[in-house]
């Protein structure tokens, strides 16, 4: 057992309901234990068996397989989280206007050049490793940046939570 911030793309948002209860216990019907979610947007914590990426992969199946719709999942360690967190590279102003996006894979170089090309306005963003780092100038409700645009050039899903978010998963994962 492992314990993993595991973090669900999409839930709660545009008829993709998803009660955390029910997370909670397909979570540990597949063999986590200790789940925990925070707020009702598909974070939770727990303790999972074997290769976290198979766990994440069931998940996303048993999603689908319950509720009919497919989300993915992206789960990091708890050091990662808090590596991702610390090496926020912009200037935090108001920390709900900053986020991460913890992506699937890593982009490579060409993809980043590539998502270079995606009008920004006053946003900001840069990928560190396995994240992307976001800085909405107005916030993420008025968004100049395109984020389903610039993952796409990306090449790589991802899910994004603001820095405070991001600070309760940590803290939430001991």
């Amino acid at each position: 057992m492992s314990t993993r911030v595991v973090l669900l793309r999409a839930v709660n948002v545009g008829g993709a309901q998803l009660p955390m209860a029910d997370l909670r216990a397909m979570a540990t019907d597949l063999g986590a234990s200790d789940p925990r979610t925070y707020i009702a947007s598909g974070n939770l914590v727990a303790d999972v068996p074997g290769d976290p990426d198979a766990f994440d992969r069931a998940l996303e199946q048993a999603v689908q397989e319950r509720f009919g719709f497919f989300r993915e999942v992206i789960s990091r360690t708890p050091h990662e989280v808090r590596a991702a967190l610390a090496a926020h590279p912009f200037e935090v102003v108001e920390p709900k206007f900053s986020y991460v996006s913890f992506l699937l894979r890593e982009p490579d170089r060409e993809s980043i050049t590539t998502a270079e090309a995606v009008e920004t306005g006053d946003d900001r963003w840069q990928v560190v490793g396995r994240e992307l780092h976001l800085r909405y100038a107005d916030g993420a409700g008025r968004a100049q940046l395109d984020d389903k645009k610039l993952l796409r050039a990306l090449g790589t899903p991802g899910t994004a939570r603001n820095l405070r978010t991001v600070a309760k998963l940590v803290e939430l994962a001991g």
